[in-house]
């Protein structure tokens, strides 16, 4: 399914239209009224942990801070939670990200669990210490359904780079 390094696929460059599409798209995911549902995913984070992971030099603290912002004015929440959770995801991601690129998906999604459900609970801190209530226990399983979610994920956002399998006797690649 995914380019390993065991496996000999060579994936296309990915277009800078096609990250800023999916990072709306899940901005827009955040927006809907049902993003407030226990167990939810931050669509968002998720699409921020991915994309810092595979393109670090394209999607990075920079995007991190604007959806923060975006998602800070969205949801009328204490200015700068949404910033500072993302910001921090996105450097982990970005640190991290050779190695869990080394794993095979459902492991990665084994390695992606803590940095979204630290950026839950950076943000559960955060507005318990502005005075907000707690969201109850239900907040927290948002990461892990979102963890549960990368192994389609990873396959879906990738899909447009794969190569066709038609392959040239001409060409070494």
């Amino acid at each position: 399914m995914q380019p390993t390094f065991t496996s000999s696929r060579i994936l296309l460059p990915v277009r800078p239209w096609f990250i800023v599409a999916s990072l709306l798209f899940a901005l827009l995911g955040n927006l809907l009224p049902t993003a407030y549902w226990p167990g939810i995913p931050d669509w968002v984070a998720l699409l921020l942990c991915f994309w810092s992971i595979r393109e670090p030099r394209r999607v990075g603290m920079g995007w991190a801070f604007a959806l923060g912002l975006a998602m800070d004015v969205a949801d009328g929440a204490v200015l700068g939670q949404h910033c500072f959770a993302y910001v921090l995801l996105a450097y982990m991601a970005a640190a991290q990200s050779r190695r869990i690129l080394w794993f095979p998906v459902a492991q990665q999604a084994l390695q992606i669990l803590p940095l979204l459900l630290g950026s839950q609970v950076l943000q559960l801190l955060m507005r318990l210490v502005a005075g907000g209530d707690f969201p109850g226990w239900g907040y927290l399983i948002g990461p892990v359904l979102g963890a549960l979610l990368w192994i389609p994920g990873t396959f879906l956002l990738l899909l447009p780079q794969y190569q066709p399998v038609e392959r040239d006797e001409n060409r070494p690649l």
